[in-house]
């Protein structure tokens, strides 16, 4: 009798341990899915042929995916509109215009399992470099150098679905209008950017520079193009409405990447030289500010939702520098990985 009252005992304390684990321990899915429930940044890491998730609050590594190999590696990252998937073209293993291997996709990363899920194939190299969403069409974009176009992707399929032409070789960044309408490219080696008819798939005109320019950004109210000379230590400011230069604004070193404040107030602007970042009043179009951050910024990234905070990779420190825009000073420095470059922000829905 004691015996059965025991046996008895022993399986009622096994059942309700296995109700209350039922409820008590989360699934696989509920666990991803707590993991990737705040905003996480991510940073593109070169020379670790990775992408890192860094929580910005923390400032703790979230995750990694390893992307491309020896053979060809990942400059730029891209995230779909609902946060949950990023797209990493595959450049090769040199620079813009260098000799070296010529990529010929794109990586599709699953940003809750951390997981590369899938790939855009080219059928031949094209050094796929700057990819860019655009959530009306919902579609991708990314420069395809060695075609001198932008291609367009179904991100859903997966398949390439079209081609832009820039009239120029090595067109290395991209921007894309708020509504759509019109893309830039900045073609480095011939120093232009192509002004680009996104409906109509067309080039509209090719605007020179200077012998060669870097990076491009759009101001908010797709007034203003800005890239940067890097002949000289000047920022060119493009007006749309007449694809002509409007005005160059003197930079106290090279700039490099941009990006502009989301009221149109100010750009910053990365000066990998000076390991510096210069901040532009765009309604005086002077400088107005300088920031010394890490060891050559290359990417700006200002925190959606937060236009307060900004984020520049830093290649050669392997770090992330945190900016203070009402302060206009460096908060910290988040460790991301060898050669950081590429950043984009993703907040799950």
């Amino acid at each position: 009798m004691r015996n059965l009252a025991r046996r008895n005992w022993l399986l009622s304390g096994l059942l309700f341990f296995l109700i209350c684990g039922t409820f008590a321990v989360p699934s696989l899915a509920q666990t991803i899915q707590r993991k990737t429930a705040h905003p996480l940044l991510l940073v593109v890491n070169q020379r670790d042929h990775t992408v890192v998730l860094l929580d910005p609050v923390t400032g703790q590594l979230d995750g990694t995916v390893p992307t491309g190999d020896t053979a060809g590696h990942g400059h730029e990252v891209a995230v779909s509109p609902n946060g949950r998937t990023a797209y990493v073209p595959i450049y090769g293993n040199s620079g813009v215009g260098k000799p070296g291997t010529d990529g010929r996709n794109i990586e599709v990363i699953d940003i809750a399992s951390r997981k590369v899920i899938g790939n855009v194939n080219f059928d031949h190299g094209v050094r796929p470099h700057c990819p860019v969403f655009d959530a009306k069409r919902d579609v991708l974009y990314v420069t395809t150098e060695l075609d001198h176009s932008v291609s367009i992707v179904n991100p859903h399929t997966l398949k390439i679905v079209g081609s832009i032409p820039t009239g120029q070789a090595e067109s290395h960044m991209f921007v894309l209008s708020h509504n759509g309408q019109r893309g830039y490219t900045a073609n480095v080696g011939p120093g232009t950017v192509s002004v680009l008819d996104m409906v109509h798939r067309e080039t509209l005109a090719i605007i020179p520079i200077s012998h060669t320019t870097q990076r491009i950004s759009i101001s908010p109210d797709d007034s203003m193009v800005f890239t940067s000379d890097q002949t000289k230590p000047q920022l060119a400011v493009i007006e749309t409405s007449t694809n002509k230069i409007k005005a160059w604004v003197p930079l106290p070193s090279l700039g490099y990447g941009t990006a502009a404040t989301p009221d149109g107030r100010w750009l910053v602007v990365a000066m990998p030289k000076a390991n510096q970042v210069a901040v532009v009043d765009l309604e005086k179009l002077k400088v107005a500010h300088i920031i010394n951050v890490c060891g050559a910024p290359q990417e700006i990234l200002v925190q959606p939702g937060n236009p307060s905070v900004a984020y520049v990779s830093c290649m050669s420190t392997n770090n992330v520098a945190v900016l203070n825009l009402s302060t206009w000073k460096m908060q910290k420095t988040i460790d991301a990985g060898r050669g950081a470059d590429g950043l984009a922000w993703t907040n799950p829905e």
